[in-house]
């Protein structure tokens, strides 16, 4: 991969909150609250509680998916459709966090076929 999916992008101000507990939302409407993120340089994520949405499974969105935080309304915003985050690899929280072949998994997934930053079409 030659952009890294896993830091936030330039402008996007993630450091002003704990975004835990923020809405998600895809191109295309709503996909769960924010369980937990990670804000580290290279290896940032969020994961994403889906609710009932995908049968109340967690995801994991790397940072770098992220256009842009509202601290207002404590949402977070995507580039992704809700059918794209639903096609990721399968995330188990004690087996994939901080699992380097799961994050290579998941950032090839999210890159395959898109331009970086581009929403899909």
């Amino acid at each position: 991969m030659t952009q890294n999916v896993w830091a936030y992008r330039a402008g996007v101000d993630y450091l002003a909150a704990d975004l835990t507990g923020y809405k998600v939302e895809a191109v295309d409407g709503s996909i769960g609250t924010v369980d937990k993120h990670s804000d580290e340089v290279t290896d940032a994520y969020l994961v994403v509680d889906t609710g009932v949405w995908i049968l109340g499974k967690e995801v994991l969105l790397p940072a770098g998916l992220v256009t842009r935080v509202d601290h207002a309304a404590e949402k977070v915003y995507v580039d992704r459709t809700k059918k794209q985050i639903k096609a990721a690899p399968e995330f188990h929280r004690h087996e994939h966090l901080g699992n380097a072949d799961h994050h290579e998994a998941v950032g090839t997934h999210y890159l395959s076929g898109l331009s970086f930053g581009v929403p899909p079409a």
